[in-house]
Order: C-alpha cells, then structure tokens, then sequence
C-alpha cells in the first residue's frame, strides 16, 4: 500500500532555518519552494524583490502548502541578510562561485539558525549579496550544465542541511 500524509511514521519537525528568495518571482518556482519548504520543515521564506505575489499558479503548484509554511515578503535582499546576521543566523548562499565549497563538505553549526539565499533563476545570487555571507556553497555536478533548477538546488540543499541537523 502507497503511504500518504495519513499514515506515515514521520513526525513533524521544524528547523531554525529562513530561506532567502532574492528576486525569485517565477510562480511555479515560487510554488515548489512552498512544498519544499513545507516537506523539510522550514520555519520561513522571505520572497525578497519588486512585485512578486501569491497567486492562482503559485498556489496551485505548492498544493496548499503556501498555508502552513510562513513566509513574508521584503523589498530588499541585503537588509534581510543584514537583520538575519544581527540576530545569529548563519549566512550561507546556495551558489556556484569559482571559490564555493561543496555542501556535502560543510559541516553545518547545530545550535545557530541558517538563512539559506537562493538566487535569481537566470542570475542567481548578486555578488554583492556573496560578499555578505558566512559560507558560499555549491552542489557538484557531473553533466555538460553549468547549473540546475532553482528549486532542485534548494531541496538538494535543504536535504543535506536537514540530515545533519538530525
């Protein structure tokens, strides 16, 4: 018998850990981060940039989830990053540079919260928002693309975040 969220084992759970949208406004994006969030126990998204909203595609995508994972919005990626770094967060962005550092060799700080910035779908995080951060990590690839789906990286990430946390 297929399992579903009625009868599975698994206990719900919530990391000290803010994803940190800078300028993500692709809705179906916008949706599969709400169910990543939401499957990985995510305690919130700030969707930072112009204009982005909630809308009919972003809440068909995210299959309800925009209701149980908080989330706001802000203007301003840097002081979301500014704010988070003065109340303890670590700062790590989600990003291919030529000096990152694979995810799968950090070892994540158990007792302080992360904010994870994921960047823009066709440009990714500034540099600017870079020189800001704690760490600045990658995930390896083996193919010819230099890249993967916003998303995909996230859950990727949030997987391995996750696991260590445990």
């Amino acid at each position: 018998m297929q399992l579903n969220h009625y009868n599975t084992n698994f206990k719900p759970q919530q990391f000290p850990i803010t994803i940190v949208c800078d300028n993500i406004n692709n809705a179906p994006n916008i949706g599969s981060l709400f169910r990543t969030a939401d499957a990985f126990g995510i305690e919130n998204i700030v969707f930072c940039g112009e204009g982005i909203t909630i809308g009919r595609k972003v809440t068909k995508t995210s299959r309800s989830t925009e209701k149980f994972v908080n989330y706001e919005f802000a203007k301003n990626t840097l002081e979301v990053i500014t704010s988070l770094k003065a109340k303890g967060y670590q700062i790590i962005a989600l990003e291919i540079t030529s000096s990152s550092k694979p995810i799968h060799n950090h070892q994540f700080v158990q007792n302080q919260p992360i904010a994870l910035i994921i960047g823009d779908e066709n440009f990714g995080v500034s540099e600017s928002l870079l020189k800001q951060c704690d760490h600045v990590l990658h995930i390896n690839m083996f193919g010819q693309n230099s890249s993967m789906n916003v998303v995909q990286a996230t859950t990727i990430a949030l997987y391995e975040i996750t696991k260590q946390l445990m």
